[in-house]
């Protein structure tokens, strides 16, 4: 079941005039770009997980002056400090305002992290196929970047790079994911940590032992490994089910660089968080992302078999995987739309085509299109000559 309700609001703050989202096991985040959906999530990361971000910033010799303007530019990236308005802005999490210059400013503890960011810029974090340490980053880059880059970099340093292939691994991940993603992403190959001289690195290596480095991969590839490598922080090859303290997943734009199939599997891989007892959020500009969501719903509501479920993704119902589909199907998914013009959030959760407001019936925009193409084809199908 759903984890205690949690809630935030951000009021002029960036491109948001209000923002709003009560967040489920599942909440998904879409509008166009530059509405706001990334700031917000960072804004998220950095009041679940204050003192940890804190710490880690000034660990690594960061600092900055009293100002919340100063702090989210060190923070959100260079720049950014123009989000903030000083005395308009506002922050209200889990129902109370938070005041940002008191958070930024205080000598506090830092408590253990419970929100796992993957950023949608992670092909960055490869840098020349190796993940790139916390350090190796200018000052001005975003937080998150840099956390998640260190993370898979200790990773694949001290455990997981100790072996020479890293994917695939039969105790990493369910067998059938692995297939699916044999046969969408990689294409028959596997991924190897490489030696190029003293340097490590990771390669693609067929069967027959052919390497392939980083720079000579398919975009999907190289945007899907690190995706991959923190899918493989979250899930660790034992019998405990989550990673440490880690309760929230925060997954911007998991559709990059991906073929439809593929996306297909990296949702797979999504309700496995789920079901896990992860409360994930996603940003997308995908509609394969909201057809899952959709299906989920509609299921859940005329109370179909799982298996229908593991249908959407062509996996067989295996005990493991009918598991995973009938904890996912106990789930709550909610869907908001940020929208351009009003500069506000909407809460679109139903997804009703039929809905009078235009952006829930158009999924926020992302079924727009293909509605057009479906009106302007039946009306030429209606109109043509007999």
């Amino acid at each position: 079941m759903l984890m205690s309700t949690a809630s935030l609001i951000l009021s002029n703050v960036g491109p948001m005039e209000r923002a709003e989202v009560e967040f489920g096991d599942l909440t998904v985040l879409v509008g166009p770009q530059a509405t706001g959906k990334s700031i917000f999530l960072q804004f998220l990361k950095l009041l679940v997980d204050a003192g940890a971000v804190l710490d880690n910033l000034k660990r690594h010799g960061l600092r900055w002056d009293r100002s919340t303007g100063d702090f989210l530019d060190v923070y959100l990236g260079e720049g950014m400090c123009g989000v903030w308005n000083e005395g308009q802005s506002q922050v209200i999490f889990q129902g109370n305002a938070v005041d940002l210059n008191r958070l930024t400013a205080r000598q506090r503890r830092a408590k253990r992290e419970t929100l796992f960011f993957i950023p949608a810029q992670r092909v960055l974090t490869l840098g020349k196929g190796w993940p790139r340490p916390f350090s190796d980053y200018s000052p001005g880059d975003p937080f998150t970047v840099r956390d998640f880059s260190e993370k898979v970099r200790v990773l694949v340093e001290s455990g997981i790079g100790s072996a020479e292939s890293l994917f695939p691994q039969t105790r990493r991940l369910k067998e059938e994911t692995r297939r699916l993603l044999l046969a969408t992403i990689f294409s028959s190959f596997g991924l190897c940590v490489d030696k190029h001289g003293a340097q490590k690195r990771l390669v693609l290596r067929s069967q027959n032992g052919e390497s392939l480095p980083f720079m000579v991969w398919s975009a999907g590839q190289r945007e899907f490994v690190p995706l991959l490598l923190g899918f493989y922080w979250l899930l660790p090859p034992t019998k405990v089910s989550r990673r440490g303290d880690i309760q929230w997943v925060v997954i911007e734009e998991l559709e990059m660089g991906l073929h439809p199939r593929a996306i297909s599997v990296v949702l797979l891989l999504v309700l496995d968080l789920i079901s896990r007892g992860y409360r994930v959020c996603v940003s997308t500009h995908s509609p394969h992302v909201l057809d899952v969501v959709w299906a989920i719903r509609m299921f859940q509501q005329h109370r179909a078999d799982p298996r229908k479920l593991l249908d959407l993704f062509d996996v067989s119902p295996t005990p493991s995987m009918r598991w995973m589909a009938e904890t996912m199907l106990t789930k709550e998914a909610r869907v908001y739309y940020f929208d351009p013009t009003s500069r506000r959030s909407r809460d679109i959760s139903r997804l009703d085509p039929g809905a009078d407001d235009a952006s829930e019936a158009g999924w926020g925009g992302l079924a727009e299109f293909s509605g057009r193409v479906a009106d302007a084809v039946a009306e030429v199908v209606a109109h043509a000559p007999r």
